[in-house]
């Protein structure tokens, strides 16, 4: 598609992603739920503390309410609010403004359907030909003009929706939480002090430009430290829009998305919540991972890079839980999407059950040593295919003999084939790829 993504339309503000498309997408999703069917559209929108978003928010509320929908506006809160109160408030869909991890100058709208779901294809691509004039659309006139709604209401059932899914105790712990400056700042602290948990905050003074700068889940090294020093039992960082979890145990190491898999995988097939033992991950997570979890008896089937092909697999098969090393972690008994203050309460009540310490919990698992080399080429795909690549992963692979692997894969974005490399140590990790980069580099000085 020419504007959205895998995670919806993003950009520079105001240069790659600007208020004109905004409006033009309030517009046609106004039009589309609403005035298309002879209705009155509903529909719920939330952003991240970032300064652009509150621009952006404005303009798509005058395209919703301009082609009749009424727009609920939960101000800011975390991208998994907004996906939570589309399903609890009965609204026709929902609308996200953030850029996740990304920088503060960056910005990005994100759709989800009524079933809390990303918005389905076909509809995106309906919006983009609106967008480049291709169609057109009515405004709104007289009484059907939508209207604004304060919805802050539907923030705070998100909160108590979070609160509600854990039914214990935190009092005793002391949990440290780095907030990112971001959605989480004014969602994250009021769940765990609801809990009873000693809370530690650093990163919750958003001011429209800090968002993610050395703070979250991109620079966990903050938290390791702050963790370290107030002697605390466990530490969690959220990104931007709060939709990933990175955590770090008590004596200050960092639990990956990975990790936490594991951790809440084993603690759910222990007590019956794990459907049909299997955890989904990706294709890229760490081999390590894979060979803990057959050692107590789960299977994980990977999926391709990317949230929505991990929950893709996780409805069609009735799986519960899957998610990738960036901390996206979906629990689909719970939730349509990832949700980072979800991921740290399954954490602390597999932590608090178990009567462990999260360094206890990830102990069996040992990771494996990664080499992920990006290598240009003319053409992705045509590359991927190559004979002569294809020959080199089976050789590298059977090579390793089952204790790592070789895998490529192309770019989402980038004339780039990925080539990831794992195995028990460094040495043999880099030895592993040599012979799948030595075949890449060959295609391109024979098509140059």
């Amino acid at each position: 598609m020419k504007y959205f993504g895998t995670d919806g339309f993003r950009g520079k503000a105001n240069e790659g992603l600007n208020v004109e498309h905004a409006y033009l997408i309030g517009r046609y999703v106004g039009w589309y739920y609403g005035l298309r069917l002879g209705r009155k559209a509903r529909i719920v929108l939330g952003k991240d503390t970032r300064r652009s978003s509150y621009m952006f928010e404005s303009a798509l509320v005058s395209g919703l309410v301009a082609s009749g929908a009424d727009a609920y506006m939960l101000h800011v809160i975390p991208t998994p609010g907004v996906c939570y109160e589309v399903v609890d408030g009965g609204f026709d869909c929902g609308i996200m403004v953030s850029a996740s991890h990304n920088p503060y100058y960056d910005n990005g709208i994100k759709l989800v359907n009524s079933g809390g779901y990303k918005m389905e294809e076909e509809v995106l691509e309906q919006i983009e030909d609106f967008i480049d004039g291709k169609v057109e659309v009515p405004l709104a006139t007289g009484d059907a003009i939508g209207c604004t709604v304060d919805y802050m209401q539907g923030r705070n059932r998100y909160i108590a929706h979070l609160i509600a899914s854990a039914n214990f105790s935190l009092q005793g712990f002391k949990v440290g939480l780095d907030c990112a400056n971001g959605a989480a700042s004014s969602v994250a602290k009021p769940v765990f002090d609801a809990l009873g948990a000693d809370v530690y905050v650093i990163n919750n003074v958003p001011n429209g430009f800090n968002i993610n700068v050395n703070a979250g889940s991109t620079h966990i090294e903050n938290l390791q430290s702050f963790v370290v020093r107030n002697g605390l039992d466990v530490g969690f960082a959220y990104d931007g829009d709060a939709d990933r979890c990175i955590a770090v145990d008590e004596n200050g190491h960092v639990v990956d998305g990975d990790l936490i898999l594991y951790v809440c995988g084993r603690y759910m097939a222990k007590y019956g919540r794990l459907v049909k033992d299997t955890v989904v991950p990706t294709v890229m997570t760490n081999f390590g991972l894979i060979k803990a979890l057959e050692e107590v008896g789960i299977q994980a089937v990977a999926t391709d890079v990317g949230d929505k092909y991990v929950y893709a697999c996780m409805r069609e098969n009735g799986y519960t839980l899957g998610g990738e090393q960036s901390g996206h972690i979906i629990f689909g008994d719970l939730e349509t999407t990832g949700d980072g203050i979800m991921t740290s309460l399954r954490v602390m009540e597999a932590v608090r059950v178990e009567k462990e310490t999260l360094s206890t919990l990830t102990r069996p698992v040992k990771l494996y040593p990664q080499r992920l080399v990006n290598v240009p080429v003319i053409d992705k795909h045509a590359a991927m295919q190559a004979p002569e690549v294809l020959a080199a992963v089976d050789k590298a692979n059977e090579a390793l003999g089952g204790i790592g692997r070789v895998f490529v894969r192309a770019s989402g974005t980038e004339e780039l084939v990925r080539v990831l490399s794992e195995a028990p140590d460094e040495e043999t990790c880099a030895k592993a790829s040599a012979p799948v980069l030595e075949a890449l580099k060959k295609i391109e000085i024979d098509e140059s």
